[in-house]
């Protein structure tokens, strides 16, 4: 597939540019973090490729690149729990995006049923063990409800 997108120019022109020129790592795919519109929180994290990139800006819908199952993803095609863009951003060097979305149905991103993908804390400091803590464990869904095939 060719990309619609032109291949990144200088640094002056990537950072200080109005040219969206993404890049791609060398798997074709970009980092993208998407949060909510409303509170502002991160929900989760996820990589594009151009394919997902271009979706994404043509329907105003989230569109992903699932690495687990080697396949393009529009957010919520199976649970409902779409996310439309409400902002789409790129960072310094166009190796990053910012999504800020609205989602829609129950309001959850995760497939586990939760609002964000980050629900768990990981203790940090010299005298930690790294533990994870459930910090935001509240199932808005019961996945097994939801989804056809289980979630990776």
């Amino acid at each position: 597939m060719t990309s619609a997108f032109p291949p990144p120019g200088s640094h002056e022109e990537l950072e200080e540019g109005f040219c969206l020129t993404p890049r791609f790592d060398r798997d074709g795919l970009v980092a993208a973090i998407v949060t909510d519109a409303r509170a502002g929180g991160v929900l989760m994290f996820a990589h594009m490729n151009a394919e997902a990139l271009q979706a994404t800006i043509e329907s105003g819908v989230a569109h992903f690149w699932s690495r687990s199952r080697g396949k393009l993803w529009r957010k919520g095609e199976e649970s409902g729990h779409q996310m439309k863009v409400v902002e789409l951003r790129v960072d310094c060097d166009q190796d990053a995006l910012w999504l800020s979305v609205e989602v829609a149905g129950t309001g959850a991103a995760c497939h586990t049923g939760r609002k964000s993908c980050f629900y768990r804390k990981v203790a940090v400091g010299p005298d930690e063990s790294g533990a994870l803590t459930l910090v935001e464990g509240e199932r808005l869904f019961e996945p097994g409800a939801v989804y056809k095939t289980p979630k990776a």
